[in-house]
C-alpha cells in the first residue's frame, strides 16, 4: 500500500504532469527510458513514478492509454490494433511469469504440503488464471 500512496504523492503527480508534457512533445513518436529521462530532466526514479502516477491519472481521466513498445518506447497509442498487439504482448508477459511462479515456487510447495489448504487454494486460482491468460495469449482477430 505505501507504494501507492508514494505513486500519488503531489511530488509524483508532479513528476507525471513532466512526462507527460514530454510525451505530448515527442508525438507521434514515442521516447525510450533513456530519452525519457534525459527530456524530463528528472532522475530514472523520478520518470518510474511519474510513469505510474501517469498510467493512473490516464485511467481516471480517460485519455489515451500510454504504451511502451521496443521500437519506439513510451507513447500515447489510440490505434485499436496497436493496442491490441501491446495487451497481448503484456498477457504473454504476465502468463510467462505466472507460469514460473506455479512451476518454481507453488508447485514444490504443494509437494512439501499436500494437504494444505492455502497451497491448493493457491494451485487451484493460480491454474484458473493460467488457462485465462493462455486463452488471451492465443487469441487472434479473424
Amino acid at each position: 500500500m505505501p507504494r501507492a500512496t508514494r505513486r500519488r504523492s503531489a511530488a509524483a503527480e508532479r513528476h507525471a504532469d513532466t512526462v507527460r508534457l514530454v510525451l505530448f512533445e515527442a508525438r507521434p513518436a514515442g521516447l525510450a527510458f533513456g530519452q525519457l529521462v534525459r527530456s524530463s530532466e528528472l532522475s530514472p526514479s523520478q520518470a518510474r513514478a511519474g510513469l505510474a502516477c501517469l498510467r493512473d491519472t490516464i485511467a481516471e481521466r480517460g485519455w489515451p492509454p500510454l504504451i511502451w513498445t521496443r521500437p519506439d518506447g513510451y507513447r500515447f497509442c489510440s490505434d485499436p490494433h496497436e493496442l491490441q498487439a501491446y495487451e497481448v504482448a503484456v498477457i504473454r508477459e504476465k502468463l510467462t511469469e505466472i507460469r514460473r511462479f506455479i512451476t518454481s515456487v507453488v508447485a514444490p510447495h504443494t509437494v512439501l504440503q499436500p494437504k494444505g489448504r492455502w497451497i491448493r487454494h493457491l494451485h487451484t486460482q493460480l491454474n484458473s488464471v493460467e488457462s485465462t491468460l493462455d486463452v488471451i495469449a492465443d487469441y487472434v482477430d479473424a
